[in-house]
């Protein structure tokens, strides 16, 4: 495989980073390889992990579910997107189709884009899909609020059956006979010390870290000042500011800052946030302790639930309680939990290395 293109959701940052993870991981096996990303996913999100070697194409590649908050989700806005996007017109794939065959691509990978794999087959190629839902699956949890997504379910079915390769990550939440491949979660591997990236925050030596991550969708946090209360501990909020702002006990940086994700992950002590599929990856590579908030209403969130209490040290907070910041005075707790002795691999290199021998 020389020329490889990617067909990304933008749901979120998950989606991204677990591509990136894969992207990272077969550059090592096959350093010339040339990627064409194409996606609403910022591209310095990739740059981040992969340089500024690739192509990228701006494409709305996904409809996904559009949220009003990194815990809310809005399905009537959801709906209109997706009966705008879908089906796909004919005209729409053959234009990106032949994007595909001017860029001389081999192959599409789709995370999880169903356009990706539609596209793949009109240029010719073969489609490889990684998942570890599919939004039909997604959807169906939704139908009983949203009757008109019930439209959608088995289009997307029969879209994300015809991939060529299916691959499967852990914490997978529904079981393809046909997946060709099975692996554990792929995640950005992180680059620098621990000490080093604690020192760039200007956390004290001694002081437990807690890093405070909700994720690619912007959260406006209410509570900052009550973190002070716990001047023991050192709070660091990506997206907390919008220029680096060291002050007391908090490490405020923007979304997109100098501080790779991944690192401050594997630098920290203690983890509080969404239970997103690339939060809880890079987690398990460091076996953090891991005070996560489930949503309710979002199918996944029991799935990803019992995997984190089954790999990591770990605390359940309700979403009600999110607000009124009742766990905080659990986390000293959790902090003194010892962590497991043994990492689960990290699944890119399965993934890479199944996408080479495709």
């Amino acid at each position: 495989m020389h020329h490889l293109a990617c067909f990304i959701s933008a749901h979120g940052f998950g989606h991204a980073a677990r591509a990136c993870a894969v992207l990272q991981a077969l550059r090592q096996f096959q350093p010339s390889i040339q990627l064409t990303i194409y996606t609403q996913a910022p591209a310095w999100f990739f740059e981040q992990t992969l340089g500024p070697t690739f192509v990228y194409v701006p494409c709305d590649t996904d409809v996904g579910v559009v949220q009003s908050t990194p815990l809310d989700e809005n399905l009537p806005a959801t709906l209109n997107r997706l009966q705008a996007f879908y089906p796909f017109s004919s005209t729409h794939l053959q234009t990106l189709a032949n994007d595909l065959r001017g860029r001389h691509a081999d192959a599409v990978l789709c995370d999880i884009s169903p356009l990706g794999i539609a596209t793949a087959h009109t240029a010719g190629l073969p489609a490889l899909l990684v998942e570890n839902f599919t939004w039909d699956w997604i959807y169906a949890g939704y139908v009983t609020r949203a009757p008109g997504l019930q439209t959608f379910l088995e289009p997307l079915r029969q879209i994300f059956a015809s991939s060529d390769l299916h691959i499967q990550t852990e914490p997978i939440c529904e079981i393809w006979p046909s997946a060709h491949v099975h692996t554990t979660p792929a995640a950005r591997r992180a680059r620098l010390s621990r000490a080093e990236v604690r020192s760039r925050l200007r956390v004290p030596e001694r002081a437990p870290m807690v890093l405070l991550s909700m994720g690619g969708i912007p959260e406006h946090f209410t509570f900052l000042k009550a973190l002070k209360q716990l001047p023991h501990l050192h709070f660091v909020v990506p997206g907390g500011s919008q220029t680096p702002c060291f002050e007391d006990n908090l490490t405020l940086i923007p979304h997109r800052s100098q501080f790779y994700h991944p690192d401050l992950v594997a630098a920290c002590d203690l983890l509080v946030g969404k239970s997103g599929y690339s939060t809880i990856a890079e987690a398990c590579q460091s076996n953090v302790p891991f005070a996560f908030i489930s949503r309710s209403n979002f199918r996944e969130a029991p799935i990803l639930t019992a995997f984190i209490q089954q790999h990591l040290p770990s605390l359940e907070i309700r979403e009600a309680d999110y607000p009124s910041l009742t766990w905080l005075t659990k986390l000293e707790e959790l902090l003194g939990q010892p962590r497991p002795t043994q990492q689960l691999p990290n699944g890119a290199a399965s993934i890479a290395k199944a996408l080479l021998q495709f």
